[in-house]
């Protein structure tokens, strides 16, 4: 007979867990496991338990977060503290599955989708021993240069929002969840020293509704950023995090600090209230001590803290699914065709031109011989090589997938930067396909020589133990030096348009496949090129999912989550290396909107292999009050060709304190078989046409008539436009 399973022996946190499940507050049962701890692992909860110069060590020998970052364990009464494993792109302890980045899955617009993914990297970050994901990146950027576009889904406040309550919702069954950087960081290489200078309506307006909107989904946690705000550090921002996220919106999460350099004195952290300083035990362990003596903070202070990140931690597995714990969850066959699924779905179709009385794409299946062309048709570019890297244990190039879809052609492959040799290639192939972009060299989150001198920043560095030496190379152990950064142009080299030109002159069927995340401005050559394909950075599957949309298997259902722009000019300014900035509430479409201008792709364009048309929209419903109010607005959809395909349907609106100003409101999608009417439900929030009220420290929405654009993107001539 085989014996029985041995129970797991019911430790103090497991018991509060159990009562938490009946019913008991998780803040009574957090005070009455903070009563037990002694005074030191009181103090332990609100750092990292690995000592600071151990864990820069072992990100220089085996990389950034390769196993969970653990924070504020107590094993003596079961206690796991927050074990910290990064993303947006996946799980990044382990070989996780790499989705398309951020960006990518925000051209979906598909939440449904998003809430999917997040539910299987919380079953990953499980599988790996982690309990908290730090990667629900719903930064508004700016200007397209921030080098961490990548990680957010869009340049609108709306899908900012939705997308990261989406995520959220699908990792809390799992692990707790982490909106990150707050706030208004959009810039990369100056983020440690640079000051961001803003109106309170703006910032309420226009930079913080998404962060309120995950907070309103229950998010457990959110991060802070590094820049300044208004003079003050971010991560130890008064008004920021204790009376923007306490008083005014009444969550009770905890707050923890982004790594390394991410507060600037312990005791002003936690009395203005940030709980947890990650990742490692650094500066509260090096002053916290001292600062309580000299009355800086008090233990009210500690208490408040400690007593949230347990109550973040018993409710989290109060409720949490229950799932295998398995590493072999890792990038598992299930997991993979779901990242396809997210490419294929991100791949947006800008332009699809007739060439011999049909349109290029799709490409048709008795192709003899296709050129490859490009330096990127070849390369494992599945984003950045910061904190969010994913390392899966493989990877489909775009040359991969194209060869699998077409065994039988013959491959006429150019990486190199050749235009000759590419136009040879070219002429030659009954289609070319110029796969052309960005990389982790380009844009990425940036670490540089310069920040690992820095003494301002060094100082925040507990001294060396006795007799050791500091390890060498910090920099490229938590991500490659050098690499990365806020881009330094909107286009690409100029040697790949010169390749776009070349291969254009000699093969009318060519499709420009293009890498990256934000706007690539395309005025030098867009014109001349019948389709342009936006693949963004597609993550480990991306090659098979671009030959999906190519060979027409899957009908192109993306749209732009940003606008691009005919001209820098209608971009608001930026210098990659300023220190000192204020924010107005003007960028992106609403910016091209304001300068009269239109955009040569507007926010939420994108073509398709059939066509749509909109035979009908209506409110059926509303709920709330005021700026609080979501509208249900019910829109028909045709299909009209002669493929199935899915359509986003977008609600922008005009209205309130800002009437000249349209905002996008809501949107959704529909799957439409070919000659079908669907009808679809739009959530419509009326948020976004509020102001800010600073008596009444709210967003407050003005009486007065809505109008409403149901559309197809950003000034659709076939919207249908009504008043509420």
């Amino acid at each position: 007979m085989t014996a029985p399973a041995q129970a797991t022996p019911a430790t103090a946190f497991t018991k509060a867990v159990d009562a938490v499940k009946s019913g008991t507050d998780p803040f009574d049962e957090a005070a009455a496991l903070y009563d037990l701890l002694t005074d030191d692992e009181r103090l332990g909860l609100l750092d990292g338990d690995q000592p600071f110069w151990e864990g820069m060590a072992q990100m220089m020998q085996v990389g950034y977060n390769t196993v969970p970052y653990v924070h504020g364990a107590v094993d003596r009464l079961g206690i796991p503290g927050t074990r910290f494993v990064d993303g947006p792109r996946g799980c990044v302890a382990g070989q996780g599955t790499a989705f398309p980045v951020s960006m990518a899955r925000g051209a979906t617009w598909d939440v449904g989708l998003e809430e999917r993914i997040g539910g299987v990297i919380g079953t990953e970050v499980r599988a790996v021993g982690g309990n908290f994901f730090g990667g629900v990146c719903i930064n508004l950027p700016r200007h397209p240069a921030w080098g961490r576009v990548q990680e957010t889904y869009g340049e609108d406040t709306c899908l900012l929002g939705e997308f990261g309550a989406a995520l959220t919702r699908g990792v809390q069954r799992h692990a707790m969840a982490c909106a990150k950087h707050y706030a208004l960081n959009s810039m990369e290489n100056k983020r440690f020293q640079v000051d961001v200078t803003i109106d309170e309506a703006t910032l309420h307006e226009q930079y913080l509704p998404h962060f309120k909107r995950v907070v309103d989904e229950g998010v457990a946690a959110i991060m802070s950023a590094y820049n300044s705000v208004n003079g003050q550090w971010a991560g130890q921002n008064r008004y920021l995090l204790h009376e923007v996220l306490r008083e005014q919106w009444g969550w009770d999460g905890i707050t923890v600090s982004d790594f390394i350099w991410g507060l600037r004195d312990a005791a002003a952290s936690l009395n203005n209230g940030l709980d947890l300083e990650e990742p490692f035990a650094q500066q509260r362990a090096r002053d916290l001590g001292r600062q309580l003596e000299s009355g800086e903070t008090s233990w009210e202070m500690v208490r408040r803290a400690g007593v949230r990140l347990l109550a973040a931690q018993l409710r989290s597995y109060a409720s949490r699914d229950r799932v295998p714990e398995d590493a072999a969850l890792l990038a598992c066959p299930e997991h993979r065709a779901l990242a396809r699924e997210a490419a294929t779905r991100a791949m947006t179709l800008l332009k699809n031109e007739r060439v011999d009385g049909a349109p290029v794409l799709p490409l048709p299946a008795d192709l003899r011989t296709i050129a490859v062309i490009g330096r990127l048709a070849t390369a494992e570019n599945m984003g950045d090589s910061g904190s969010s890297m994913v390392r899966p244990p493989s990877y489909a190039t775009p040359l991969e997938g194209i060869t699998a879809a077409y065994p039988d052609a013959e491959i006429l492959l150019v990486e190199e930067d050749d235009p000759d040799a590419a136009a040879g290639a070219a002429a030659r192939a009954d289609v070319a396909i110029v796969v052309a972009g960005f990389d982790k060299h380009d844009e990425g989150e940036w670490v540089g020589g310069d920040t690992m001198n820095d003494p301002v920043l060094t100082s925040l560095f507990p001294a060396l133990p006795d007799g050791a030496a500091a390890p060498t190379g910090q920099a490229n152990a938590i991500m490659t030096a050098g690499y990365g950064g806020d881009r330094s142009r909107l286009t690409l080299r100029d040697v790949d348009e010169e390749i776009i030109k070349a291969v254009t002159a000699v093969n009318p069927r060519t499709v420009v496949a293009l890498v990256g995340a934000g706007t690539t401005m395309m005025e030098n050559w867009r014109h001349s090129v019948p389709a342009i394909l936006m693949m963004w950075y597609a993550g480990m599957e991306g090659g098979h999912a671009l030959a999906d949309v190519l060979t027409g298997r899957a009908n192109p259902s993306g749209r732009l989550p940003f606008s691009i722009p005919t001209s820098e000019a209608h971009l608001p300014p930026f210098d990659r290396e300023w220190t000192a900035v204020t924010y107005d509430r003007w960028h992106g479409q609403r910016l091209l909107d304001r300068l009269g201008v239109k955009a040569a792709y507007p926010l939420g364009w994108g073509l398709s292999y059939t066509t749509y048309r909109l035979e009908g929209a209506e409110v059926t419903a509303s709920t709330g009050e005021g700026a609080e109010r979501v509208l249900s607005v019910r829109a028909r959809v045709a299909n009209t060709g002669a493929q199935d395909g899915i359509q986003v349907v977008q609600v922008y609106g005009r209205g309130g304190a800002h009437a000249e100003e349209t905002q996008l409101l809501g949107f959704a999608t529909v799957e439409v078989p070919a000659g079908t009417t669907q009808e679809v439900d739009v959530p419509v929030r009326l948020t976004q046409l509020g102001s800010w009220d600073p008596r009444a420290q709210r967003i407050v929405l003005a009486d007065g008539p809505v109008s409403l654009d149901v559309a197809f993107h950003a000034h659709d001539p076939g919207a249908i436009t009504f008043t509420v």
